[in-house]
């Protein structure tokens, strides 16, 4: 029987963790670091997603098969290249593909070499001349930070006072990090879908399409948010979207990746829209979506360590891989205040519900059914079902199971579906 190390904490994680555990072939599952759900299917390891010896050392110690990584953070400190140098089997991108997330300019030039259907764009490293630009063009003005901001790095500025505010922070008072480099990119109407696929060099193998909810607050109010909540089942993407979206984004992106000397090798995330023009790359990240992957992979049939042993080691599979015709829905449970400031440690009490329950940000209290909040998202409630009417029923059903105090949720999640029927 395998074991198997899967780095980082979060419904991410829990999600992966959960399919692995389904796998006849995986006897044995670590978590560094976990949480109090992941803990039920994994034994979890106080090891940071990003601390890249601790991680070589454990893996080696425990004689660990294959890991996997979830967070981008892990990915951009380079775990892969680390693992591989040493003989260990890891799915997921090096360093240099990894810049497909990390760095938006570099994503738009390997969109405009290779034709890649995305906005326009131009990119500045100095305030003034940014601004300049943004005062001279229509608004809404989308900006981008150009490195890693754990989903938060994207402002839809509608006037000239939010884009003065958020190029200060991007370029003057290192509001990620640093100071850093803005993509500013035309702005684009539609509904946004994602689109995740293994990858591995030039194969690629699609996963279902989904949609994910950025905004805090029903209607697509409020601030951007790690996501509020994702279904499967897009009625408003035809067939004839989901070719070209796999074949002149996905497949086109993976083929540029070798061709630039830097191929992919794990998943590859689009997160598109369909414009009026037709359908167009928003970003690309390095690695599954957040929370799209909790209503993805609980619909995969196929044995998912095939899969990504596959990836990890160039294996050609020896199959297509399977997926349910079912339909998934979660709705992300949230501490008040995200994602600005926000209370810890408020004790939640689950009851028995129709759905499935990953955690995101929980600390165990030792009494079943009882947890402490930890995190900004908190809990994910997800539901599978033959049709979408069905999940939606179940998922809020099973939000209602949760009981905490300081938690709050969107209760619209998939309205874009229902408003096209």
């Amino acid at each position: 029987m395998k074991k198997v190390l899967v780095i980082g904490g979060g419904g991410r994680e829990h999600a992966i963790v959960d399919a692995l555990y389904r796998s006849p072939q995986v006897g044995k599952i670590y978590c560094a670091p976990g949480n109090a759900g992941i803990a039920r299917q994994a034994e979890c390891v106080a090891i940071k997603d990003n601390d890249v010896a601790a991680l070589l050392a454990f893996a080696k110690e425990k004689e660990i098969d294959l890991t996997v990584v979830g967070p981008e953070a892990a990915l951009a400190a380079g775990v892969v290249d680390a693992f591989r140098a040493e003989g260990m089997k890891i799915f997921g991108h090096s360093k240099a593909a990894t810049r497909i997330e990390s760095s938006k300019e570099f994503a738009k030039q390997i969109m405009e070499k290779y034709d890649v259907p995305t906005a326009a764009y131009k990119s500045f490293t100095s305030y003034e001349e940014a601004l300049a630009y943004v005062s001279a063009r229509p608004f809404p003005a989308v900006l981008k930070y150009d490195g890693l901001a754990a989903g938060k790095g994207v402002v839809i500025a509608e006037d000239l006072a939010q884009a003065d505010e958020a190029l200060r922070d991007m370029l003057l008072d290192s509001a990620f990090g640093h100071e850093g480099k803005v993509v500013v990119e035309d702005f684009l109407t539609g509904p946004e879908f994602s689109f995740m696929c293994f990858v591995d060099g030039a194969k690629v193998y699609p996963m279902p399409l989904s949609q994910d909810h950025k905004r805090a607050f029903d209607g697509d109010k409020g601030p951007n948010t790690g996501g509020m909540g994702a279904y499967t089942g897009l009625p408003f993407i035809t067939e004839e979207d989901r070719e070209f979206a796999l074949r002149e984004v996905l497949e086109k992106t993976a083929a540029a990746m070798v061709a630039e000397g830097c191929p992919l090798s794990g998943v590859l995330y689009g997160g598109l829209m369909k414009t009026p023009s037709g359908v167009k790359v928003i970003e690309f990240n390095a690695r599954f979506g957040d929370p799209e992957t909790e209503v993805v992979l609980p619909l995969i049939d196929s044995d998912i360590y095939d899969v990504f042993e596959a990836v990890a080691t160039g294996r050609e599979l020896s199959g297509p891989v399977v997926w349910s015709n079912d339909i998934t829905m979660g709705v992300v449970l949230a501490s008040k205040g995200y994602p600005g400031s926000y209370e810890k440690g408020h004790e939640i009490c689950i009851l028995e519900h129709p759905g499935r329950i990953f955690h995101m940000g929980t600390k165990a209290t030792g009494e079943e059914g009882k947890y402490l909040t930890a995190g900004g998202r908190v809990m994910m409630c997800v539901a599978r079902a033959s049709s979408l009417e069905e999940a939606r029923s179940n998922a809020y059903a099973t939000v209602a199971a949760v009981k905490c105090s300081n938690l709050f949720h969107r209760s619209d999640i998939a309205h874009w579906a229902f408003e096209q029927r």
